[in-house]
């Protein structure tokens, strides 16, 4: 008796259904369920650019809610070009109780980057959220999307 194994099914992207419509950038730490606390990001990239990380801080985040059930086993950043994932997933604990997630996301080459930052955009876009430069951490404020520049 021999098992056939049954062909590998790719769906195509929603979008592709859709024209015009993209499905909103989330993170997740159990797939298929967004996580609804939006966390500071911050970035480092080596001196010629190709190589860098992207911490990512939640405060109090859902997905270490007593009532979530199931162990953290990555941080997945889910667009319309698929996920990126990292396994690097770190709380932190004050006194005994777990109070925040840190997680950081690597990249190794530029098109990672630029993938990366695709995603970055697409979230900021999907949550009113900007971008802060280093200068504008330094006193200016970030302008928000619907203010024109």
């Amino acid at each position: 008796m021999s098992v056939q194994k049954a062909p590998f099914l790719t769906l195509p992207k929603i979008s592709s259904f859709l024209p015009g419509i993209t499905m909103p950038a989330s993170i997740q730490f159990f797939q298929g369920v967004d996580e609804p606390t939006v966390p500071d990001i911050r970035l480092t990239r080596s001196r010629d650019g190709r190589t860098g990380q992207a911490l990512f801080v939640f405060e109090e985040p859902q997905a270490l809610a007593p009532e979530t059930m199931g162990d953290i086993t990555g941080m997945y950043l889910v667009d319309e070009e698929g996920q990126l994932v990292s396994r690097e997933v770190k709380a932190r604990f004050v006194n005994g109780k777990a109070s925040a997630l840190e997680a950081t996301y690597t990249w190794k080459t530029t098109s990672d980057f630029e993938r990366f930052m695709r995603f970055a955009q697409r979230y900021a876009d999907s949550h009113g959220l900007g971008f802060s430069g280093q200068d504008e951490q330094n006193g200016d404020e970030a302008q928000s999307g619907d203010q024109e520049a």
